[in-house]
């Protein structure tokens, strides 16, 4: 018997020893996310998000940026195996710096019985990075490489007009001749791209060779298909070639081609990395890069970007009436009614429990609050339907907007949040603009109220 115990303590050892000296983050979590073991590296990567400093629940510490992980939990209803693998998980954008990468953590959890949970964590920013810029080189070689027949094919001039017609134009696209000297963002509907956006992919080409987009376009016709737009600045010798059709000369070539085929592998992989598990918006990852993407365009052609943070009003009561699939129905009422409320080429994200934020490309603090004002009034009137009750639900926004891209992802966010908290104070059910005076109001009494 005590040879027998010996070896199992042993064997504990080992495992202990191994569990602390793995390469990636483990932890041990019982069903509702109380952490029962953590190696070095898991409490390494998790410590920076814990907001009270201890690493106690793991859904609590990945609450702000990984907010739908307790309900995926819930929602596996088999008795072991794998709950998700390989989220990514966006952790933070960096201050100011907009071309700074984000951290990017990814997150298995594996249900080993009805008690224990065992999540891996990685950091996997680097790689995430590598894969970016080999889907980026794969997307140009196929460019080059696929049959030209597929493409619409045309020059561009400084502004982003046709300078021409042709036939590539009308097979692809359905256009006629009525396209020569219109821009090419005709070919999106109306609301997915800003003239601002039209003119920063050209400078985008000029920085780095080309600039590639893949979104929904529209034919003549009024048809929908799924598109790849590659834009390439010409050498001089093309421009003077093309000096007639462009008056000052073509600059750009533009290759148009239709991947509708190919659209359900590429929104797969875009909803596993961008999106929000239970409403289908964008996760926090999308809102931050996109922000500094936006905020990076902004500088070097200025203009404003408006955010627009909402926080359902006491939500936890909304859970506590009606349960968690109660609360949950709420969010997805939500997040529908924000999808409806924004233009296409604006970004609606859930970037907290019941927590949501909308990016404005192109937009005035006055316009995006008149926005959020409209919102408050139109959820507040808008009941959720769930197990034959009509649930009411009002939100609390706050906006704040960067001129120019001074500040970062971070300052505008921050001052988005305490507009938001200010409207919190003053009552709830309100949309407020940033204002300095918001800086200075404590918001822990909002937020143990919200």
């Amino acid at each position: 018997m005590s040879d027998s115990l010996a070896q199992l303590s042993a064997e504990y050892e080992a495992l202990i020893q191994f569990l602390y000296l793995a390469p990636v983050g483990l932890v041990q979590l019982d069903a509702d996310g109380e952490i029962a073991m953590i190696n070095p590296i898991a409490a390494q990567l998790l410590m920076p998000h814990s907001r009270d400093g201890g690493l106690d629940n793991l859904f609590v510490a990945l609450e702000d940026v990984a907010p739908d992980l307790r309900s995926q939990c819930r929602q596996y209803t088999a008795s072991s195996g794998k709950i998700c693998d390989g989220m990514h998980v966006h952790l933070h954008a960096g201050s100011g710096g907009a071309k700074r990468m984000p951290q990017i953590l990814s997150v298995t959890l594996l249900k080993l019985d009805a008690s224990r949970i065992m999540a891996v964590l990685d950091d996997i920013t680097e790689q995430v990075r590598r894969e970016c810029r080999q889907r980026q080189n794969d997307a140009w070689l196929n460019a080059v490489l696929t049959g030209i027949t597929d493409y619409a094919l045309a020059s561009l001039d400084a502004e982003g007009r046709l300078c021409e017609w042709n036939p590539s134009i009308g097979r692809v696209t359905g256009f006629g001749p009525e396209a020569q000297g219109q821009t090419y963002a005709m070919f999106y509907p109306t609301d997915a791209i800003t003239p601002e956006h039209a003119l920063d992919r050209l400078r985008e080409a000029d920085a780095d060779g080309w600039a590639l987009d893949e979104s929904r376009l529209l034919r003549a016709d009024g048809s929908a298909f799924w598109g790849s737009v590659m834009i390439a600045p010409l050498p001089e010798a093309g421009r003077e070639a093309d000096h007639a059709a462009c008056g000052d000369g073509a600059a750009y070539c533009l290759i148009l081609r239709d991947v509708t085929d190919k659209r359900d592998i590429a929104e797969r992989r875009r909803r596993e990395a961008f999106s929000d598990h239970l409403t289908g918006l964008a996760n926090r990852r999308a809102l931050f890069e996109a922000t500094s993407q936006e905020l990076a365009r902004s500088r070097a052609a200025p203009r404003p970007s408006a955010m627009i943070v909402i926080d359902a009003d006491h939500f936890k009561a909304i859970n506590d009436q009606h349960g968690h699939p109660g609360g949950d129905a709420v969010l997805q009422h939500l997040a529908a009614t924000l999808l409806d409320a924004f233009r296409d080429v604006d970004v609606v994200a859930r970037i907290g429990g019941e927590e949501f934020a909308v990016l404005l490309p192109s937009t005035d603090l006055a316009h995006a609050l008149d926005l959020a004002e409209r919102l408050c009034a139109r959820v507040a009137r808008e009941a959720t339907a769930f197990d034959g009750q009509a649930i009411l639900c009002t939100i609390s926004a706050g906006v704040a907007v960067a001129v120019d891209g001074d500040g970062g992802v971070d300052l505008l966010l921050k001052q988005a949040d305490q507009a938001l908290y200010a409207a919190k104070r003053a009552g709830r059910n309100r949309a407020l603009a940033w204002q300095p005076e918001s800086v200075d109001a404590p918001v822990q009494e909002v937020i143990d109220g919200v």
